[in-house]
């Protein structure tokens, strides 16, 4: 059955020139989010983040199935026990699973098993994607583009957070296994992504990064 019909919702009126503009300012501030590891403790309101996760959940999704799952962690002793869990398996991954080039990769950043960012930082938001949902007898039902959708919807989450005056990070732990049992999520659900949001701490330093020249990533034809 079709879904009906509606109206396009309006899209505000304004020339080429107006257009450009805008599009212009928030390329210039989506230039300037950055990945941020240092967080203040600083409480962030929840509405705050709902707002941001309605904005992650109006991504378009393959047949419109909409198979994200966002968790919001705010409870300190659940994020501590994400941190906990992360860094056991960071361990293993830095000590004896990583490969020699990932490491030679990552040397640049000093990024180590220790994440602490997931205790200081006021709130975890675990993305999960559906590999498959249930009709209303219980029988599995099959989604389409599950992680590409997912993966829109999680940079729209960045993209609200950092128009909220919020640092962000996207974090995938060296292994996701434990996140379904640790939030409580079915074992349909496969972990995405942890995205780490607060203030950034007082002294926050960021890597200064190498961008690609504009024509290294865009061909027009």
């Amino acid at each position: 059955m079709r879904y009906p019909d509606m109206p396009l919702p309006g899209l505000p009126p304004m020339d080429d020139a107006e257009r450009l503009a805008r599009a212009r300012a928030f390329a210039e501030e989506m230039a300037r989010r950055r990945s941020v590891r240092e967080f203040a403790p600083t409480p962030v309101p929840r509405a705050v983040i709902e707002e941001a996760l309605r904005a992650a959940a109006s991504a378009p999704s393959g047949a419109n199935q909409q198979p994200w799952r966002f968790v919001a962690v705010q409870d300190p002793a659940v994020r501590r026990a994400l941190r906990e869990a992360s860094e056991e398996a960071e361990r293993e991954f830095y000590q004896h699973r990583a490969p020699e080039e990932w490491l030679m990769a990552l040397a640049p950043f000093g990024t180590h098993a220790a994440k602490p960012f997931l205790e200081t930082a006021p709130w975890v938001i675990a993305v999960f994607y559906e590999r498959y949902g249930f009709d209303r007898r219980g029988e599995r039902v099959r989604r389409y583009f599950p992680l590409e959708s997912t993966a829109i919807a999680t940079g729209l989450l960045l993209a609200a957070l950092h128009r909220a005056g919020l640092a962000t990070l996207m974090y995938v732990p060296a292994s996701t296994e434990f996140l379904n049992d640790l939030l409580g999520r079915s074992r349909n659900e496969m972990p995405f992504a942890l995205v780490v949001t607060g203030h950034p701490a007082p002294l926050c330093r960021v890597p200064s990064l190498p961008r690609l020249a504009f024509d290294e990533y865009a061909v027009f034809l």
